[in-house]
């Protein structure tokens, strides 16, 4: 690469070409920004986060990114089936309480980013893949970044604002000492892809399955079907509950398949033919969403769980707030970071963790395989599990830790069958 090539200024420069990343830059690229996309890794790469919740679809519609995503034959996804023992319970996202799509996709990460961040670049937004930046100061009027490439060159680049939207590699967070320690206990994830030879007729693959462990209910599994009869499956919980151990990770996670009836049926002919991966101490916090001429996107700022497949719904959203504020801020019109982005962002996060704090003290799990829920109620949790989080006309967002309390002691402690 010749170094005169090298960007030494943008507009607005966005710290990694994941999702946020994506829907950031292109809608900037809408109001007429100069976008500059640094992205430390090479396209296409694997990432996990692979089943998405129907309100990323409005997102990527307002962004000009939703055809590119429609062409790109991916698994349609209209639903969550939750399994424990021999109890299934299954939410539907095409009837729920908030308007809106209903169905989403399913998606091999890896394709679905570089999708995405070539749609970003066709609109015009530079993108520089291999480079890492390494530090950043800012000013009254504009920040400067130091950044490397994986050729062994090293540049600045002055933008007018700066876009975190590295994911879990959280340069910001890291950068400036933002870091601050979640409230959720360390959990783990053990994941991998299979050939699934799923041949069960029905078995419904618009829909991904969370299985609850039948002797643990703090530990739960994921099965995400792919098209093309591919299919990702992993096991959540804290390291003390999975007891792994010295344990191969292998056969470690097919035992914990083997020890849930219904994802024992449905693999029983899977091809196990990837390696299992692991990602630790996933939840993360922050001290200030933005400061002086940058903001944080995404898993930036703060990860939850992957039990209801919130991050990229929450990475995607925090774009499309940020970027309105950056487009006012750039503009000299007065912009609100604290309401209009921090305080708007955390109306879903806190639905999330509600739901997500439920699911692991057993409330919400008692919700979703009580046997007696009201219609009225369960659109409302639909809505909520298909991404619309904001919708506070929904009374389990409006006030969602008093009423899934008062829900849970309706409905009851959850017992299998015997």
């Amino acid at each position: 690469m010749n170094t005169s090539q090298l960007p030494s200024s943008t507009d607005i420069a966005i710290i990694g070409a994941g999702p946020s990343g994506s829907v950031a830059a292109a809608l900037l690229r809408q109001r007429g920004w100069q976008v500059c996309v640094l992205e430390r890794q090479h396209f296409p790469r694997f990432s996990i986060g692979e089943s998405l919740l129907p309100y990323c679809m409005e997102i990527l519609k307002e962004a000009g990114l939703l055809q590119a995503v429609n062409e790109g034959d991916f698994q349609v996804k209209n639903g969550a089936a939750f399994t424990w023992g021999d109890r299934e319970s299954v939410i539907d996202f095409r009837d729920k309480f908030t308007a809106g799509p209903g169905t989403t996709y399913q998606v091999e990460r890896a394709r679905f980013d570089h999708i995405l961040i070539q749609e970003a670049e066709r609109k015009g937004a530079q993108v520089w893949f291999g480079h890492t930046v390494n530090a950043i100061t800012t000013a009254a009027e504009h920040a400067t970044l130091s950044v490397s490439t994986d050729q062994d060159e090293s540049y600045t680049l002055r933008a007018r604002f700066v876009l975190d939207a590295s994911g879990y590699g959280r340069v910001l967070p890291r950068l400036l000492d933002l870091e601050q320690p979640s409230d959720f206990p360390v959990r783990e994830a053990w994941f991998t892809h299979i050939q699934d030879n799923i041949s069960d007729p029905d078995f419904d693959r618009e829909k991904i399955i969370i299985a609850t462990h039948p002797q643990d209910r703090a530990i739960w599994m994921w099965l995400i079907p792919f098209s093309h009869g591919r299919c990702s499956i992993g096991v959540v919980g804290e390291p003390s509950h999975l007891a792994m151990n010295e344990r191969e990770p292998l056969p470690f996670l097919q035992d914990m398949v083997n020890a849930i009836p219904r994802l024992r049926h449905l693999l029983a002919n899977a091809q196990w033919d990837t390696p299992v991966r692991p990602l630790r101490g996933y939840s993360a916090n922050v001290t200030s969403l933005y400061g002086e001429r940058y903001a944080l996107l995404g898993n930036a700022a703060e990860f939850l769980d992957p039990v209801f497949s919130s991050g990229v719904t929450i990475a995607m959203h925090s774009a499309k707030l940020a970027t309105a504020l950056v487009d006012k801020t750039l503009r000299g019109q007065a912009a609100d970071w604290q309401k209009d982005f921090a305080d708007a962002l955390r109306v879903g996060i806190d639905t999330f963790r509600t739901y997500v704090a439920g699911w692991y003290n057993c409330s919400f799990q008692d919700v979703i395989y009580s046997k007696h829920i009201n219609q009225d109620i369960r659109r409302m949790i639909a809505a909520i599990l298909a991404g619309y989080a904001w919708d506070t006309s929904n009374p389990y967002v409006e006030k969602s830790e008093r009423r899934l309390k008062a829900l849970a002691e309706i409905c009851g402690e959850a017992q299998l069958d015997t």
